[in-house]
């Protein structure tokens, strides 16, 4: 299995700002290191996840650490009610074709 280095953030967002935490949360400049990124919203609109796929732990320490990012962080706070995040390593599953047993 190939490995991966993810962050995850789940955000909740304040009720009827979503389409200006939208615009708060894409970053400005490609961060070095990320080689992909995903969003999925909660049906109901108020629950964002992100999910970034790294080259290391320390690329992503690094834009974690960057002045981008604090920029970035700072113009989202005024939408967001929760956050959580979180570092994973892991990769894509097999799932068995064929018939059944």
């Amino acid at each position: 299995m190939d490995e991966h280095f993810v962050w995850v953030t789940t955000r909740r967002v304040k009720p009827g700002t979503l389409e200006e935490f939208e615009r708060a949360w894409r970053p400005s400049a490609h961060p070095d290191g990320m080689s992909r990124a995903f969003a999925y919203w909660s049906e109901d609109g108020q629950e964002v996840t992100g999910v970034s796929f790294w080259d290391s732990r320390q690329a992503c320490d690094a834009w974690r650490a960057s002045e981008a990012e604090k920029r970035r962080r700072d113009s989202m706070a005024p939408y967001v009610e929760e956050e959580r995040e979180g570092y994973y390593r892991g990769g894509e599953l097999a799932i068995p074709t064929g018939g059944s047993s």
